[in-house]
């Protein structure tokens, strides 16, 4: 959870600077910590919910394990498969994901996030 919430911190710290300056230069890069911070928070709470992680190639087979968690193990799977549809865009891709994209990463990251946490204190 600790990593989880130092990628979402980053990426909050991009996009805070990023609105000053009015520039998405950065966006992509935001969105990219965004989504580690989703993945390693959906790992943290299957840990602990479940001990057990995926560890598989393909990030989506974890959608499966969080949403046997409840509650809201559905709802969080969700989240996850949407952070990873745009992950290979935020990562890897040649057009540059605009501002409202990062908006929608960062809060499906930061409910991942908090999730995470909720899971890890029950």
């Amino acid at each position: 959870m600790a990593r989880a919430r130092e990628f979402l911190e980053v990426a909050e710290l991009v996009v805070d600077e990023q609105d000053r300056d009015a520039s998405p230069v950065y966006a992509s890069s935001a969105a990219a910590l965004a989504v580690l911070a989703g993945i390693a928070a959906s790992d943290a709470a299957c840990c602990k919910a479940l001990q057990e992680r995926s560890r598989s190639e393909n990030h989506h087979d974890a959608e499966q394990l969080l949403a046997r968690i409840t509650p809201g193990g559905k709802e969080a799977a969700r989240d996850l498969r949407e952070l990873l549809n745009l992950k290979d865009k935020a990562q890897y891709g040649f057009l540059k994901m605009t501002v409202p994209e990062v908006r929608k990463v960062m809060r499906r990251a930061d409910r991942l996030v908090s999730f995470g946490a909720e899971v890890l204190s029950r």
